[in-house]
């Protein structure tokens, strides 16, 4: 089996067929997806009335979605090589900095130090015919969430870049299990 054909059998073997203007992904079964960013609140920080403000807005939001969602949460070891060297370079206290660094090596290698990024993918239905209401349809979801989660106190984001749908694709597919 020569390279061509290897590359051909993946890209047969993935569900995407083409990424289309305002970050749509046309799938292979003439569906469409929609992927969008959301910044978390720190739910924790929260006065046991404002968590239940926001439970109950969670609740709206999920009650709202007559709509397939799909909730993806990416997590990535922290890189905290740069803020070990910064340590090193000021060497202050340097009994303190060695038993600091320890503990953040520590804490890096027993992976509790990891950043996450969390995204919600909403899909067409499959009942419109026709290519454009199901993207119009697609679009109105993206914006009743956008709104539904920002009345909950998160930031979201539309993914629109060609690079940044590549990326969060390719993690769905190739992620690191270390």
């Amino acid at each position: 089996m020569n390279k061509l054909e290897q590359i051909k059998s993946v890209q047969n073997w993935l569900p995407f067929d083409k990424i289309l203007d305002k970050g749509i992904i046309k799938m292979k079964d003439s569906s469409y997806i929609k992927i969008m960013s959301i910044s978390p609140i720190n739910y924790v920080l929260k006065s046991s009335l404002e968590k239940e403000a926001i439970l109950n807005s969670y609740k709206n939001v999920f009650k709202s979605c007559n709509f397939n969602l799909q909730i993806f949460i990416q997590s990535q070891k922290e890189d905290l090589s740069n803020h070990i060297n910064k340590i090193k370079e000021k060497n202050l206290y340097p009994e303190i900095s060695e038993k600091y660094i320890k503990y953040i090596n520590n804490f890096i290698k027993s992976k509790k130090s990891s950043n996450k990024k969390f995204y919600l993918i909403i899909k067409s239905s499959h009942l419109e015919e026709n290519e454009a209401v199901k993207i119009q349809n697609l679009e109105n979801n993206y914006f009743k969430l956008k709104d539904l989660f920002s009345r909950c106190g998160n930031l979201v984001s539309e993914i629109t870049e060609d690079k940044k749908i590549i990326e969060i694709l390719h993690s769905l597919f190739n992620f690191d299990k270390t």
